[in-house]
């Protein structure tokens, strides 16, 4: 009787689809949220009962998407662990990251603090700096070589030349300057169309987007371990003598890339990837956006080229890549339970 009372209520307060655009992730999964208590259904979920159906229905795509990214990582560390240092604690370092990420859905679940939200909804940008950085220690995990030479010769029969050597002949303070601030603008198209989906509410597209820019750098990523690519800053050194001097831009992307450049995980372009999934989210949600920041995305693309951090075939495959986490990030988030 208590059970049919509680479903009774339950149906009752069931917001539709439209309201749950509008609230945050804990209060579109009940309307119900007494305190730090919520209804979900015909169950009551407490901060101190957080059960493996109350996990499926907290975690966002996004997190799923994250948990197979740390479970593969696991399963390479542990396999290939004599290849790499220090692979119990990094073993250790992504089981926290899990183990952190299910605490936070917990939270946001438990309580609509806006700390708590906020977290929830942002800290996708910071895993993909350390996914990134980590590489640096994972490219020669299972193989020991660089694949430089193959994209090298794919350049060279695609355009006669090597495309950052042949760019390299434009090469003066004010351009290379302009390059890298184009270079650049690839933080800020993982940030703005997000910020403006938040901004309004619009909670489902926000998360498509995430989920689609998740699945594109972690498909980068994966791909970077099983081909390793140092890029042509070191492969084609001896061709690219002169270094690439310019004004404040050029001296932020030096000081960047001194203490955080990593050596590997050239291709796919992460920057393209995350840009492609950026460009085609605007164009579906904010045409106006798309029209402003394709050029942007057009001289990244060079910039990438030009500056000697990738080939061309890097950028291929980092808009092909893109283009794949954009249609995965639709797929899953349109799924009945997403």
């Amino acid at each position: 009787m208590l059970s049919n009372r509680v479903l009774t209520q339950s149906k009752r307060t069931k917001p539709n689809e439209n309201q749950c655009l509008h609230v945050p992730i804990s209060q579109s999964l009940s309307t119900v949220w007494p305190g730090t208590t919520a209804t979900l259904g015909a169950q009551t979920l407490t901060p101190s009962r957080f059960s493996l159906d109350t996990l499926a229905t907290a975690c966002v795509p996004f997190e799923w998407v994250t948990f197979a990214y740390l479970a593969w990582i696991e399963a390479i560390l542990l396999l290939f662990r004599k290849n790499i240092a220090h692979a119990p604690r990094m073993i250790l370092i992504h089981l926290a990251i899990g183990i952190s990420i299910i605490l936070l859905a917990r939270a946001s679940l438990a309580s609509p603090n806006p700390i708590f939200q906020l977290a929830r909804h942002w800290y996708p940008l910071l895993l993909y700096i350390f996914f990134f950085e980590e590489l640096q220690g994972l490219v020669h995990i299972i193989f020991p070589g660089w694949y430089d030479s193959w994209l090298i010769q794919f350049d060279f029969n695609l355009a006669g030349v090597h495309p950052s050597v042949w760019l390299a002949q434009f090469a003066n303070p004010t351009l290379n300057d302009v390059m890298q601030f184009a270079y650049m603008t690839y933080f800020p198209f993982l940030v703005i169309l997000p910020a403006l989906l938040y901004a309004e509410k619009d909670l489902i597209s926000f998360w498509t987007v995430m989920t689609a820019t998740a699945v594109a750098h972690y498909s980068v990523y994966v791909i970077a371990v099983f081909l390793p690519v140092e890029s042509p800053f070191f492969s084609l050194r001896s061709l690219n003598s002169a270094p690439l001097t310019g004004g404040p831009f050029t001296a932020t992307i030096n000081l960047i890339e001194h203490y955080g450049r990593v050596h590997g995980a050239a291709f796919p372009s992460a920057h393209v990837a995350g840009s492609t999934v950026a460009i085609l989210a605007a164009r579906r949600y904010k045409p106006w956006l798309f029209w402003i920041t394709l050029p942007f995305f057009l001289a990244m693309c060079v910039a990438t080229v030009y500056g000697r951090y990738h080939y061309v075939a890097d950028v291929i495959a980092g808009a092909a890549v893109g283009i794949f986490g954009w249609a995965a990030g639709n797929s899953l988030l349109q799924k009945r339970n997403a």
